[in-house]
Order: structure tokens, then C-alpha cells, then sequence
């Protein structure tokens, strides 16, 4: 904003500058831009001076009007008086003479002037509004706006952010409320799975306890020896098994809290066009494979109505182009279209794969990396949300090696 000020008093000055230097220029014309009526006057002087003043005629002058002759020496007030427009004197052969004249252009020039400030007055007006409305309404809301990522990082998501009536920023705020407010719902998410988890731990862990400590005693009065008969031993032999089964119990508890789905998978049931789709990914990965000077090809497609939602399959998609540049040899990622069985395919091939024949049924089970991803970030989730969000819209994905070039092909239902 105190760079903005600056740039605001420097367009001020240049407006001021740019008012005096045409006001200097005009002045300078008209400075320089003769008086011909003088001219005029100068030619009948010399007329008087060798015919006479009767023999003048004024029918030839544009800016003369009339020229009065005074008898005297020296002329009486009334002489200049009776001017109705400018007038020169002159002295001739020892008479005073007045010129009177008529010259508007100086009135011209003057509204040329008025005019010219006029249009300056008004075009500076103009760029000091616009500052200022670039100020108030994109610069000042922009302002706002960049404290909400340091906010964020901080975990301060309580707070929504206004929208101005203007709305310049209507997506860019609605996407960060979205944000923040994920952010909120994945929060609350995260806490409420550790307050399950502890009560979980707590539970189970009292839980087994319990039968874990039957079965130490059972033990210790089984290696002491202190049931000798045969029908007891065997009531203690079964109440162990008892116990046993319990502690499997608890553990099968365990085992199926934790298969549970640790991502949470939201997904708009809709139909969108096969061509909103491909110009989501193409608008994005253009520009991008390119500064990577990666080739990218978009096969030819007849456009159709999918079922399923396009926020999640441009995600679906996006995830699958971002592995062919990740893990192929740089060279060229292409997609093509095809049908079959009433859904349409939509397939992403990138050159120069190195994943093993034997690891392919296992890129999309969750935290499986394949061993050509070492040295190289990733989580070994990215496919495994590709297919579970498939799942959620009534599809698939699946892939396939060839020729040593990797096939991801997502089918969609239409």
C-alpha cells in the first residue's frame, strides 16, 4: 500500500506537469503566432503617409475598421473614448491617427486554452478515480486477503473472510473460505479420530487386561499344581480357552478399527460434458509440461454427458498426469479417448515406464510405492484415492504396461 501511495502522488505531479506544459505551449503559440492585424495597419500608415488620408479605402482590409483622423497635436480623451473594439495609434506627417480593429483571434486562442484544460482537468480526474478505485476495491480487499495464509499456518480457520460487493475476488474468497473451512471439518476430523483412538487404547487395553490376568493365575495355579483332579484341571483348560478367545475378540476389535477408511471421500453425484474435463486438464498441463519440455498430445474426442462429479474426476485425472511426469522418462504424456460398452474411457499414456510387470496389481492399494519411485517424494496414496474416488462415481480405473510405456485408463459411466 505505501508503494501504491507513491505511485498515486507520482501520477498527481505528472498530471500537474502534463497541465502546465500544455498551458506553456499554447501560451508559447500564441506568443509566436503573429498579429496580422498589425500588419494591416502598418500597410495603410504607409498609404496615408503617401497619398493622403482621403484617398484611403478600407474595402480591401480583413481586421481595419475604421481609422479616425485628430486635427490637433495632441488628442483629447474623447478621441480614444469613442473606440467600440481595439484600436493602434499612430502618428503620420505630424497627425495622430487611430486604427480601430477587429482581431477575435486571441478570443479563439483563449478558448482553445479553457478547452484544452478542460480535457486535461477531465482526464486527469479520471486517472486519480481510477487509482482510487483500484485502491479502495482490488489493493485494500487484496491486503486483507494475503494475511489469511499466515493465519491459516497458525491454524486460526474460526474467522471467514467477507466477500466486497464488487466481487473481483468472488472465486478467489469463495475458494479460500472453502479452504479454511475444510481445513475446520478436517480439524475437527483428526481430533475426534485421536479422541477415538485414546478411548479405543484405553478401552481394549482395561479390557484385556481382565482376562490376560485370569489366565496368569490359571497358569500359576496349573504349574503349582494345586487342582489335582482330572475334571478340574479341564474346567481350568476350558476357562482359559474362554479367556483366550476374549483377548481374540478384543484384538479382531482392534484389527477392524484400524482397516477402517482413513480418508474421507466426498463426492457430488452429478453429469458434466466429457469436453468440460478435458479443457480443466488441458488449460492446466499446456502451459506446465511445456516449461518441463515434456510433450503433451490430447487425442480427438466426440463430446458427451458423464455421470459423476467433474471436481473429482479432474482431480482423478490431474493425479494420474502428474505420475506420468513424475515417474516417466520426460518425453511425452499423451491422453486419448475411446468407447466401449456404453461408458467412455479415457486413457493416459506416458513414455519410458520402469515399474515391474509383478508390481502392477499393487499401485492401487494404499502406502504401496513401486521400487522405480526411490529418490522421489510421494505418499503411495495418490492411485489409491484415484480409485476410490472411481468407485464413489460408478467407475473404474485401471492400468496396464506395454511396450514399455505405462497405460492409466479411467472409465466413466455415460
Amino acid at each position: 500500500m505505501k508503494d501504491f501511495r507513491k505511485i498515486f502522488a507520482a501520477a498527481i505531479m505528472a498530471a500537474l506537469a502534463i497541465v502546465v506544459a500544455a498551458n506553456i505551449i499554447l501560451a508559447s503559440g500564441e506568443k509566436h503566432g503573429g498579429r496580422p492585424y498589425v500588419v494591416e495597419i502598418d500597410r495603410l500608415a504607409h498609404a496615408i503617409e503617401a497619398d493622403g488620408f482621403d484617398s484611403l479605402a478600407l474595402s480591401s482590409c480583413q481586421y481595419v475598421i475604421n481609422v479616425v483622423c485628430f486635427a490637433g497635436q495632441v488628442p483629447d480623451a474623447g478621441f480614444y473614448e469613442e473606440a467600440e473594439c481595439d484600436y493602434q495609434v499612430r502618428e503620420i506627417g505630424g497627425r495622430v491617427y487611430r486604427f480601430d480593429y477587429v482581431y477575435e483571434g486571441k478570443q479563439g486562442q483563449q478558448r482553445i486554452v479553457f478547452a484544452v484544460n478542460l480535457i486535461l482537468a477531465a482526464m486527469s480526474l479520471l486517472l486519480l478515480g481510477m487509482l482510487l478505485f483500484v485502491q479502495r476495491k482490488i489493493l485494500k480487499p487484496f491486503a486483507e486477503l494475503s494475511e489469511l495464509p499466515y493465519e491459516l499456518s497458525k491454524g486460526n480457520l474460526t474467522v471467514p473472510i467477507k466477500e466486497n460487493k464488487y466481487r473481483f475476488f468472488g472465486r478467489f474468497v469463495w475458494g479460500l473460505n472453502m479452504l479454511r473451512e475444510n481445513s475446520e471439518q478436517h480439524r475437527q476430523r483428526e481430533l475426534s479420530l485421536l479422541r477415538e483412538k485414546k478411548t479405543l487404547v484405553i478401552s481394549l487395553s482395561h479390557d484385556i487386561k481382565t482376562p490376560l490376568s485370569a489366565i496368569k493365575l490359571y497358569a500359576k495355579a496349573l504349574a503349582k499344581d494345586l487342582y489335582s483332579e482330572k475334571g478340574k484341571q479341564l474346567e481350568i483348560y476350558g476357562s482359559i480357552g474362554e479367556k483366550a478367545d476374549e483377548i481374540e475378540r478384543f484384538l479382531s476389535q482392534i484389527i477392524e478399527a484400524s482397516s477402517e477408511d482413513f480418508l474421507d471421500f466426498e463426492v457430488k453425484q452429478g453429469e458434466f460434458y466429457l469436453s468440460e474435463l478435458v479443457n480443466a486438464i488441458s488449460s492446466y498441463y499446456q502451459d506446465k509440461l511445456e516449461i518441463m519440455k515434456i510433450g503433451f498430445f490430447v487425442g480427438e474426442y466426440a463430446d458427451c454427458m458423464l455421470k459423476g462429479d467433474l471436481d473429482r474426476s479432474v482431480e482423478v485425472v490431474q493425479n494420474i498426469v502428474e505420475n506420468a511426469a513424475k515417474y516417466g522418462d520426460g518425453q511425452e504424456i499423451a491422453i486419448s479417448f475411446s468407447e466401449e460398452e456404453g461408458c467412455r474411457l479415457v486413457t493416459v499414456r506416458n513414455t519410458g515406464c520402469t515399474l515391474p510387470q509383478t508390481e502392477l496389481p499393487h499401485i492401487f492399494e494404499s502406502f504401496i510405492r513401486g521400487t522405480n519411485a526411490d529418490g522421489i517424494s510421494g505418499s503411495g496414496l495418490g492411485l489409491y484415492i484415484c480409485r476410490q474416488l472411481m468407485h464413489q462415481m460408478q467407475g473404474e480405473i485401471y492400468a496396464k504396461i506395454k511396450e514399455g510405456q505405462m497405460y492409466v485408463t479411467v472409465i466413466f459411466s455415460s
